[in-house]
């Protein structure tokens, strides 16, 4: 199947395949954490500049580790159906180009950061995209199983870079905010890897599924999952929160436990896909909930 669109004029073909190095939807998936980040640090409104900037500039420098991640492992990604299809593994950027895109990214994002924000932001979102694009990407993934639950502090950042921006210091609340998505992460990507076995062979990427077995990664999505819905509680317990958001920490947490609970007692591939799918909605809603819990 030709994956290229002939009919696209050329100028906008690449232009597309540049901005599909980035990963748009997981950039968009970061920006609105910190943006969450930002409000949750705000008595009332953030500043504007705050706001346009400092999320333009995280959404750069995110935006600058995919471009890198994609071009590191672009043989990796040839091999996998899921991945197979990025222009990097196609071959269709190169990675001159591509290199040079991501300075241009980093370094704008960087930029945008130390001018309208602050200097503390500009340094941590900096170690972030160093966490991502050389510890996780070229030093964890092709070296252990726990690439993910190391690896996964880089994914982190977002909220407390979002918290950086508006109160320029890193607070318990913040640490908070970072260890939630800490702890969601390994459940969330898991749960992709297990349906997604065959690719992570062929790739000889040593995931979870892999090393030790699918009933093990099940078990450990389990645990995970547990210690999930108890660090969730965390922003109520030190009156970060009110009841509003203990009830949807709840609620939210006790669907996320059972979808973990019959994956481990029972698997199927549809079932891996309906839990990696909610595990999505999970922090997108727990994050809505706290941040409407923090306005009320």
């Amino acid at each position: 199947m030709d994956l290229i669109d002939r009919t696209e004029p050329p100028l906008v073909h690449t232009l597309r395949q540049y901005y599909e190095l980035t990963k748009p939807r997981i950039v968009m998936l970061a920006a609105f954490c910190a943006v969450i980040g930002m409000f949750l640090a705000a008595d009332g409104m953030v500043p504007w500049e705050v706001l346009v900037f400092g999320t333009l500039g995280i959404s750069l420098l995110a935006g600058a580790g995919f471009t890198f991640n994609c071009m590191v492992e672009r043989g990796i990604d040839a091999r996998m159906a899921r991945t197979r299809a990025r222009p990097a593994a196609r071959g269709e950027v190169s990675v001159p180009g591509a290199l040079a895109f991501a300075g241009v990214l980093g370094g704008a994002g960087a930029w945008l950061l130390l001018e309208f924000v602050n200097p503390l932001t500009m340094w941590l979102t900096l170690a972030t995209f160093v966490g991502y694009a050389v510890v996780y990407t070229v030093v964890l993934k092709p070296a252990t199983p726990q690439n993910i639950v190391i690896g996964g502090a880089s994914g982190a950042m977002p909220p407390l870079l979002g918290w950086a921006a508006v109160a320029n210091d890193v607070g318990a609340q913040a640490l908070v905010l970072f260890l939630i998505i800490f702890v969601w992460t390994p459940p969330h990507f898991w749960a992709l890897a297990l349906y997604r076995i065959d690719d992570y062979r062929r790739a000889g990427l040593p995931m979870l599924p892999v090393t030790h077995g699918p009933g093990i990664t099940r078990l450990h999505i389990l645990l995970y999952t547990v210690l999930l819905v108890a660090t969730s509680l965390l922003p109520f317990m030190i009156r970060m929160s009110g009841w509003l958001y203990l009830v949807a920490a709840l609620a939210l947490g006790g669907v996320f436990v059972a979808y973990a609970w019959r994956l481990w007692r029972g698997y199927s591939d549809a079932l891996a896909k309906r839990t990696f799918g909610y595990s999505i909605f999970y922090l997108a809603a727990l994050f809505g909930a706290l941040l409407l819990d923090h306005w009320l």
